[in-house]
This record gives structure tokens, sequence and C-alpha cells, in this order.
């Protein structure tokens, strides 16, 4: 491995510059959990390491009129205690305090998960039927993207050069909205998803008024499945609703057979992931508290 260069970033606007003048061979540490590991096992080669910790946006969490940004380096465990964003999303909160140990949750981010773009993230499956925006710098100014669109495939992102995620933005909701996360593994803790779903829904009464449905790990990026959602809107949840969401995730889903599951068995469990989680997060807007889900 050639010598590689290490900057500590004291702005965006530095680490932007830093990343640009890299032409491709720069890489963001935040939180390191992916980077150091893909390092040593040579599968990325850095020629510049841009340190991003040290600025105050990126590592903070700030609610304005309802609404969190959620810095792109803010570590898991941070995330995990803020309460207020806990009550607000406790489906994504979940989903990204299962970002490796506890241990690794003190460095990892939300934000460096979204951009190690693997299909297969916990955290961004949450994110996208949470309707998170991915906010970005770089030369050229900035821009918002959501975060369904901001993988290009796996381990590639939309990022152009010079550009960085800065933060993540979660959109306000009412007390009559709330969302989950589950995903299945084949151990019992720290482990890839072999198939992971976030569904949010908004409810008037006991009729779903709005909903957004994700999956991860059934295609090469994490899908938004639009079908899914207009199944649940208008029902009550009642079986037909859900048969018919379940069906439209299983017909979104596009995986591969690997050692942890294969194409028919990842098809199936889409499904089933859906119904449980839609469930889940009817009963926290009814005041009904989940917990431990894997």
């Amino acid at each position: 491995m050639s010598e590689i260069q290490y900057r500590v970033a004291k702005n965006v606007k530095d680490a932007c510059a830093a990343m640009a003048a890299a032409k491709g061979k720069g890489y963001i540490l935040a939180g390191g959990t992916d980077l150091l590991v893909q390092m040593k096992s040579g599968t990325r080669e850095p020629g510049v390491i841009v340190d991003v910790k040290k600025i105050p946006e990126m590592v903070s969490i700030v609610e304005k009129n309802g609404a969190f940004t959620v810095g792109a380096a803010t570590p898991a465990a941070v995330i995990g205690e803020h309460k207020k964003l806990k009550k607000t999303w406790p489906g994504v909160v979940e989903a990204i305090n299962l970002i490796g140990s506890t241990q690794v949750q003190g460095r990892a981010s939300a934000g460096g998960n979204l951009c190690n773009a693997s299909p297969a993230a916990d955290s961004v499956p949450a994110m996208v039927a949470a309707g998170v925006v991915a906010n970005i710098a770089g030369p050229k100014g900035k821009r918002s993207v959501p975060v369904e669109k901001f993988c290009a495939g796996p381990g590639k992102t939309n990022l152009k050069t010079g550009e960085i995620l800065v933060s993540l933005t979660f959109p306000k909701r009412g007390k009559d909205a709330s969302d989950a996360y589950l995903r299945l593994i084949p151990r019992t803790e720290m482990d890839i998803a072999v198939v992971g779903c976030g569904v949010s829904l908004t409810m008037k009464g006991d009729t779903v008024k709005d909903a957004r449905v994700s999956l991860g790990a059934v295609a090469p990026t994490v899908l938004l499945v639009d079908k899914a959602a207009k199944a649940l809107i208008g029902s009550k949840l009642e079986d037909k609703a859900l048969d018919a969401a379940a069906q439209a995730c299983s017909d979104a889903c596009t995986p591969i057979d690997d050692k942890r599951g294969t194409i028919r068995y990842r098809t199936k469990i889409a499904g089933v992931l859906l119904k449980r989680a839609a469930l889940i997060a009817r009963d926290r807007i009814n005041g009904i508290e989940h917990r431990g889900h894997r």
C-alpha cells in the first residue's frame, strides 16, 4: 500500500476541498468502522483520508420545527440516547442501533452506513421508509436528495467528486404516525440482514392515511416499494390489505442466492416482514410498545 495522507477537516468547505483535490482517491473518516476494515482487507486503498469528526454540524442532532437534522458522522450511540428523536422515529433509531456491537455503535454512524452503500445496511431501509433526506455539500454548492436515490449500487453512491454527505433530515410528523424496522438474520445478534423491511404509517383513527414501505438486501440498492404502500393506504390493516402489500414486496424483489439465503427464501420473507412491521408501527401509534425486534 502506498503512503496515505491524513487530514483533519476544519469545516465542511475544507473537507470538500480536500476530497476534490484527492481526485477520487479520497475517503471520509467518520467512525471508520467500515473504512478501516476495508483498508485492512485491501478492498479500499485511499490516497487521502479526511477526518470530519471535528466538524460540529456533522456530529450533532438539531431539532427545528419538529424536524430533526442529524450530522452524518453522529455516532449511533448518541442517536440512540436522543429521547425525542427515538420517540418520534423509533423504527429508524432501532435500525441504527443494530449497526454492530455496543462498542462499534460508539463510532459507527447512520451517515457512514449509508455511504458504505451496502444493499443490506440496516439503517437505510428504515430511513427510506421514514422519508429521510440526505444533505450533500461539494465544490459546486449544496444539494439534497431522498435517501432512496443516494446509492447507485453495491458499494457505490451518487456522490460526485468532492462531494460529501453532511447530514440527514428527518421530516416533521404528528402523534398519529410511527414506524418500525425488522430484519431477518442467521444469528441472534451482529449479523448481516437476509432481508430488512422498514414501514412508516400515518393513521386517521383506525385507517391508514399514508404509508411508506422499504426493503433491504433484496436488490442492488434499497427499494422504496410504492405498490406495497398503496395497498396499505385506506385500509385498516386487515388481512386482505396486508396480503396485497406483502405480495407487492415479494414482486419487487430481485435478490441473489448466497450463503445467507436463496432467492426464493428472500422473496417470501420480504412479505412476512412487511406484515409484522406494519402491525408494529400501528401498535406504536396506539401506544403499544414493541422492543427487542432484531
